[in-house]
């Protein structure tokens, strides 16, 4: 799937980029060969609205339309099994290796502050 996300991006970035002539056009077409027909499709619905086909998540949040991406998809794109798109915007999305570092500490932070808060608590006595 990572593969798949980089001809996204790679794509994304020569159309966007406004320059037009053979190099470009060439890697385009070349980029587009190595994408799948219903993936290809989705973007270019995207594309053709003005809109990114592709956007970065960070701190949790689509790029593209800044709302909350739900843990399960984070999770998801941790594993690189497969591609997810924004519930929200349709934008495909991509989790870079410095994002995934930083929800994995606040994730750890989170767990220390609940095994913390538990450790104080004092247990329940049960009347009999």
């Amino acid at each position: 799937m990572k593969k798949l996300l980089q001809n996204l991006l790679k794509l994304q970035e020569l159309e966007f980029a406004g320059v037009i002539d053979s190099n470009a056009e060439t890697a385009i077409s070349r980029l587009r060969r190595k994408i799948p027909l219903p993936i290809l499709q989705h973007y270019d619905r995207l594309t053709d609205q003005g809109k990114k086909g592709v956007a970065m998540v960070g701190h949790q949040v689509c790029a593209g339309c800044h709302m909350r991406i739900p843990i399960g998809v984070i999770v998801t794109l941790m594993r690189d099994d497969d591609i997810q798109t924004c519930e929200n915007c349709g934008r495909y999305l991509y989790l870079p290796v410095d994002e995934q570092n930083e929800f994995l500490e606040e994730s750890a932070e989170a767990k220390a502050i609940e095994t913390r808060s538990r450790a104080g608590r004092k247990p329940l006595l049960r009347a009999m």
